[in-house]
C-alpha cells in the first residue's frame, strides 16, 4: 500500500514482493502466484434469442452476430447452451428472474414489507471466504438509480429490481452508480462529504512522496509496472473530473437539480430525473465504470465484483444507437415485430461490445506469464433469455477467463436441457478457493469446464 493525506493506495503484484531466500522457495511460489478475480456483467430484458447462440459446438463455432464484437476473444470465452435458473420459473415479470439471478433461489412475493431473496448471491459467498484478503471484499457498480415503489403489474416491490448481489437472504448489497464516489470508495479513506481541498487532488499527487521512495527502492521491470499502473491510475481520475464536470453543468443548465452540482465535492448527487434522458454519454458512464473494476482488479483492492448495465424492467434510452428509437424494455417486449426485434438485438450486442471492452483492458495488464483476464472469470449474462416470454430456460450466457489455468477456454458448450445454472457456479465458487459442497439447486460442478 502507498500512503498520502487521507489516501490509501493498493498496489499491483510485484517482483519485489516475491520472498528471496531459499528458505522461503515454497512460499515464494505460493505468494507469487496471482489471485483469481470474479466479475459479473448483467443486463436486463433478455436479449433476441434467435441471434445469441453460436453456430456449431466445441472450439469449432461460430460467434454470433450479437457475440460478433467479441470475436478478437473467442479463445478466451466459454459460451453457454441450455442452462437454465430453476428457481425462478415461476412468478410473472421480470423480478423473479433477476433478483435471483446469482442466489438460486425463489424470492418471496411482496410489496416491500418483507424482502426476501432466500439465499446469499454467489459473489457475496466468495466475498464473505475471501474478502479479508483485500481492503474490500467486493465492489458493486452500475449505471441506473434503483427505484422504490411497487410494481403494480406484478406485484412486487421494485426495489427487487435493483440488486442482484445478496450478503444475507434479505439483505441485498446496494451497488454504487456515481464513478467518483466509487473511486473514492476504492482509494480514499477520507473522503468525507464536507468542504476538503485535499479531495480535489489526484490520489498519486497525495501518495507521490511515498511512490518516489518505493520507485527507488525496486528493479526496472517493476519500475515499469508501476509506470504503467499509476498512469492508468491518472487517466481514470481525468475522464472522471471530465464526466463530472459536464454533468454539472447539465444539470445546471436543465435545472434539473435545486442547487449547482459539484460531483468533485459533492457526496451525494440526488437525482430528481433520470439523468440518462438528457444526452449524458452512456458510453462513457458505462466503461469508467468497468475501467474501475479493472483497476479494482489490478490492485487487488477486491477480488469480487458485479455491474449491472440496467435495472430489472429497464427502460433506459438507447436512442443514441442507429436505428434504435424504443426504450430498452419496450424493444424486448417485441411480439416478433421485425423493427422492434432489430432494435432489441442492437442494445443487446452494444452490451457485448462494452463487455468486449472490459475483456481487452484486462487482457492489456501482465501478470505474471499471463494476463490479468487468465486469472480471472469474467460472467456476462441475463436472467432470461426472451424479454417476450420471460423465459428462465436456456439463459444467455457467456463466460470470459481461464481462472489461473483452470478453464479451458475459446468453446461452445451445449448441455442436456434444463441444465442446472447453478453447477455453473459451483465451479466457479471452487475456483475462487471457496470449498463448497453444492450452491442452491447444483447437483455437481457443471461438466465440461476443462478439457
Amino acid at each position: 500500500m502507498l500512503k498520502g493525506m487521507g489516501v490509501t493506495m493498493a498496489l499491483p503484484l510485484l517482483e519485489a514482493m516475491k520472498p528471496l531466500s531459499s528458505f522461503g522457495a515454497a512460499a515464494a511460489t505460493a505468494k507469487s502466484e496471482a489471485p483469481k478475480r470474479l466479475a459479473v456483467l448483467f443486463f436486463p430484458n433478455g436479449t433476441h434469442e434467435h441471434k445469441w447462440t453460436p453456430e456449431g459446438e466445441g472450439a469449432d463455432f461460430k460467434l454470433s452476430p450479437i457475440l460478433e464484437p467479441l470475436a478478437e476473444h473467442k479463445k478466451d470465452l466459454l459460451v453457454f447452451t441450455n442452462l437454465w435458473n430453476q428457481a425462478t420459473n415461476t412468478g410473472d415479470g421480470h423480478y423473479v428472474k433477476d433478483a435471483a439471478f446469482l442466489t438460486g433461489t425463489t424470492i418471496t412475493k411482496t410489496t416491500g414489507a418483507d424482502v426476501r431473496s432466500n439465499g446469499v448471491s454467489m459473489d457475496q459467498l466468495i466475498a464473505q471466504k475471501v474478502g479479508n484478503l483485500t481492503p474490500l471484499p467486493s465492489l458493486e457498480l452500475g449505471i441506473e438509480t434503483p427505484r422504490t415503489g411497487v410494481d403494480t403489474n406484478v406485484g412486487y416491490t421494485q426495489l427487487y429490481g435493483a440488486h442482484i448481489s445478496w450478503s444475507s437472504p434479505v439483505t441485498p448489497v446496494a451497488k454504487e452508480i456515481n464513478p467518483r464516489l466509487a473511486f473514492d470508495r476504492l482509494f480514499r479513506s477520507k473522503a468525507g462529504g464536507s468542504a476538503n481541498p485535499q479531495r480535489d487532488r489526484s490520489v498519486l499527487d497525495l501518495v507521490m512522496d511515498d511512490a518516489k521512495r518505493l520507485r527507488g527502492k525496486v528493479g526496472h521491470d517493476d519500475q515499469r509496472k508501476l509506470d504503467e499502473y499509476f498512469e492508468s491510475v491518472r487517466a481514470i481520475e481525468r475522464r472522471i473530473e471530465f464526466d463530472a464536470k459536464r454533468r454539472a453543468k447539465e444539470y445546471a443548465d436543465l435545472g434539473i437539480l435545486t442547487k449547482e452540482v459539484d460531483a468533485l465535492d459533492q457526496r451525494i448527487v440526488k437525482y430528481q430525473k433520470d439523468p440518462n434522458q438528457f444526452g449524458i454519454d452512456r458510453t462513457e458512464r458505462v466503461r469508467l465504470m468497468l475501467d474501475l473494476m479493472v483497476l479494482a482488479f489490478w490492485s487487488d483492492s477486491t477480488r469480487v465484483s458485479t455491474f449491472m448495465f440496467g435495472n430489472s424492467v429497464s427502460t433506459l434510452n438507447f436512442s443514441f444507437l442507429p436505428g434504435v428509437k424504443e426504450s430498452h424494455h419496450e424493444a424486448s417486449h417485441h411480439n416478433n415485430e421485425a423493427h422492434k426485434l432489430e432494435q432489441y438485438q442492437a442494445i443487446t450486442t452494444w452490451f457485448s461490445t462494452q463487455y468486449a471492452y472490459m475483456l481487452s483492458r484486462m487482457k492489456s495488464i501482465k501478470e505474471g506469464n499471463g494476463n490479468l483476464l487468465d486469472n480471472s472469470m469474467v460472467l456476462f449474462g441475463s436472467g432470461f433469455r426472451d424479454g417476450n416470454a420471460h423465459n428462465p430456460h436456456n439463459l444467455p450466457l457467456v463466460l470470459a477467463g481461464k481462472a489461473g489455468g483452470t478453464l479451458s477456454t475459446g468453446r461452445h458448450l451445449t448441455y442436456s436441457k434444463d441444465t442446472q445454472l447453478c453447477n455453473l457456479y459451483l465451479g466457479m465458487i471452487r475456483r475462487m478457493g471457496v470449498q463448497a459442497e453444492r450452491f442452491g439447486d447444483s447437483t455437481g460442478e457443471l461438466a465440461k469446464l476443462v478439457v
